[in-house]
């Protein structure tokens, strides 16, 4: 997920758009937000190989926490947002999350996990103008960071669970390549080419984005750094 290339090309295109509230992000908004959240991402101590988790609806902050991982070189889990407390916390422990991220609209049963995560070092609340818990606003946290990019950009990957229906879920954890954020794991290479994604088309994602499905295939089409 890396929309450097296009946000050059087409600063000014939508990159995202929720239909339900038609709110929108373009290019180069969404490049600029990454890349603030990248610059936080360091400056509590994250580097390559380390875990954050994300638990919140569809949203456009959602693209750019899961963004601003790839390009650090990090791990994300993106935890069903129906799950209980006990449930989201033992996700957040067994993938060893340091920085934890959720929205208002989830905000009570992210709290209440919250207690049970002493793993976390850093919790931040999407739509939050005052601090929820232990999550401080989100907006008000990457404000003071640049909008360009971190020093050391390495490729990161998304890191999700199974159902569980067996069991405990289970997190699926894939070998990451040193190599620039640009160039996509093969895995995306492959979604790009089954779906024939190509400039300038559009994708309409009608499921939640914890899914690996629409995560993957969202992922490509807003954030791809792939030069068609």
């Amino acid at each position: 997920m890396y929309p450097g290339v296009h946000a050059e090309r087409h600063p000014n295109q939508p990159a995202l758009i929720i239909a339900s509230s038609g709110a929108t992000l373009t290019f180069a908004e969404f490049e600029a937000n990454a890349n603030r959240l990248a610059h936080l991402y360091r400056s509590v101590g994250l580097r390559r190989g380390d875990h954050v988790a994300m638990f919140m609806e569809n949203h456009l902050r959602y693209f750019e926490t899961m963004a601003a991982a790839e390009r650090s070189g990090l791990y994300y889990t993106c935890i069903n947002s129906f799950l209980t407390a006990e449930e989201v916390a033992y996700i957040l422990d067994d993938c060893d999350a340091k920085v934890f991220i959720t929205s208002r609209a989830k905000a009570e049963v992210a709290v209440a996990a919250a207690s049970m995560t002493p793993k976390v070092k850093t919790f931040l609340c999407v739509d939050c103008d005052v601090a929820v818990g232990p999550f401080q606003p989100y907006d008000s946290a990457v404000a003071e960071f640049p909008p360009t990019p971190i020093p050391d950009e390495q490729l990161g990957a998304a890191m999700l669970y199974s159902s569980g229906t067996t069991g405990r879920p289970k997190g699926i954890l894939r070998a990451l390549p040193e190599t620039h954020p640009s160039e996509p794991l093969p895995v995306m290479q492959f979604v790009i080419g089954m779906f024939r994604m190509r400039e300038g088309m559009a994708y309409l994602s009608p499921a939640p984005i914890y899914h690996s499905a629409p995560q993957a295939s969202v992922a490509v089409r807003c954030g791809s750094g792939r030069r068609w």
